[in-house]
């Protein structure tokens, strides 16, 4: 997958709250889809659904154990998308300390 259309998949997918849900459980470790199930209001296979769009982002991994299959969080493409984002984070830093310095100029009767 090339990196923009990964970081599209990325943010697709984190623009769900159950998504976004179910990753911050699965920060906390491991778990079944069952699991993952049980705080929603929703059938098992609609999770399901939720879940195959989260590995297709490449932001959850299915193993097997005997016959459990966990999910388990991929943290790499939040890395990749907390570096885009750092980016504009930096031009508001900037844009705030050009504001700082105008009021401050504005208060000593600079401007």
């Amino acid at each position: 997958m090339v990196a923009s259309d990964r970081l599209d998949a990325t943010f697709a997918a984190l623009a769900d709250p159950t998504r976004r849900a179910i990753l911050a459980r699965l920060a906390a470790g491991d778990a079944t889809v069952t699991e993952l199930a049980a705080p929603f209001a929703m059938s098992q296979p609609a999770v399901s659904k939720h879940l195959r769009v989260l590995e297709r982002a490449g932001l959850i991994s299915r193993s097997r154990d005997a016959q459990r299959r966990p999910c388990r969080l991929v943290a790499e493409p939040l890395k990749t998308a907390t570096d885009w984002l750092a980016d504009y984070r930096d031009y508001w830093e900037a844009s705030y300390q050009r504001l700082d310095a105008l009021l401050d100029d504005m208060q000593d009767g600079k401007a």
